[in-house]
């Protein structure tokens, strides 16, 4: 698969990798990529705006890992059992990807921008990592990373660090204000939330 965008080919090919192993809690423990969203699962919308963006996309789950596969991209589980955190997933990416920078999204933004690794792209420059910010608020999962972090974040989770936004403090990170587009980061924690949003206007293309 070709690079899709050329500033971006330019400067190194890019793989995704998109979380969907958590535990989620406060939506009962149930897998929240496979939730209903406007017809169909949350994790296919992500799927949908961010393969065109990356020239290999993974799946990082650690259940009905046999449901996530029929999306026809790998499923990584994490390497340790328990259900510790993102980082997991990201860790696992970075080790496994094909290409030299890796972005990671979460399974329960299916409104992501559909420039959003462009944009992170032009960010990254001489940093580490590129993060997602609207106005004050930084979204350290929507984040791009050089794959030279993996040594880092490995010592990181080794010590017992579990927090993405605590790890990013050791990184030299950019962040990418994405104001015009705040609503592409709406993400949802509670089955109330995410029922809400399927009640609501669908989203503009």
């Amino acid at each position: 698969m070709s690079a899709p965008y050329r500033r971006g080919a330019q400067r190194g090919r890019v793989t995704g990798i998109i979380l969907s192993g958590g535990r989620a809690r406060r939506m009962g423990g149930c897998d929240k990529g496979l939730q209903p969203f406007r017809g169909r699962p949350l994790i296919e919308s992500v799927v949908e705006r961010l393969a065109p963006q990356v020239d290999e996309l993974l799946i990082s789950a650690n259940r009905n890992i046999d449901r996530y596969a029929l999306l026809g991209r790998p499923v990584l589980p994490d390497p340790t059992p328990g259900f510790r955190g993102p980082l997991e997933g990201v860790q696992r990416a970075l080790s496994q990807a094909r290409h030299p920078l890796v972005v990671s999204v979460p399974c329960d933004a299916p409104l992501l921008p559909r420039d959003l690794v462009e944009r992170l792209l032009l960010a990254l420059e001489a940093a580490d990592a590129a993060v997602a910010k609207v106005g004050s608020q930084t979204h350290p999962v929507f984040a791009l990373y050089r794959k030279e972090v993996l040594g880092s974040l490995a010592a990181y989770m080794a010590a017992g660090g579990r927090a993405i936004h605590e790890w990013h403090r050791q990184l030299r990170v950019a962040e990418t204000c994405f104001d015009d587009q705040s609503a592409a980061f709406t993400n949802f924690n509670t089955l109330e939330e995410l029922g809400a949003a399927c009640r609501s206007d669908p989203p503009a293309p």
